[in-house]
């Protein structure tokens, strides 16, 4: 099973940006689907962002515009890069993938607050 590290949280000002990063233990490639996950304080987990093996991507509504998902095959890395922050995107952000029909389990996730 492939094991996802993710990175490059902080704490940064409304209108700032970050760039996350997610590295597996193994070849993506081969995998279809990548994806950014976020749980804010006190809510559900929520789907961010996906990046398919063909580098489609999708959205959240929240992000569109603000958010830009990419991979890295050779770098076995997904990045995250996140402008125009503002105070509702604060939470832990987590990688993900899905191979075959099944998401891979969960890694520690990386915080992310924005100050107003």
């Amino acid at each position: 099973q492939v094991q996802l590290v993710e990175s490059g949280g902080g704490l940064v000002q409304a209108g700032g940006s970050l760039r996350l990063s997610c590295a597996a233990s193994g070849s993506i490639s081969g995998i279809n689907t990548m994806a950014w996950f976020r749980q804010a304080p006190g809510k559900q987990r929520e789907l961010v962002a996906t990046i398919t093996r063909d580098t489609n991507t999708n959205y959240v509504e929240s992000v569109k515009g603000r958010f830009t998902i990419s991979r890295d095959n050779a770098k076995n890395t997904v990045y995250l890069q996140m402008n125009s922050l503002k105070p509702e995107d604060t939470g832990v952000y987590y990688c993900r993938y899905l191979r075959n029909g099944l998401w891979g389990s969960w890694g520690q996730g990386t915080q992310v607050t924005v100050s107003s």
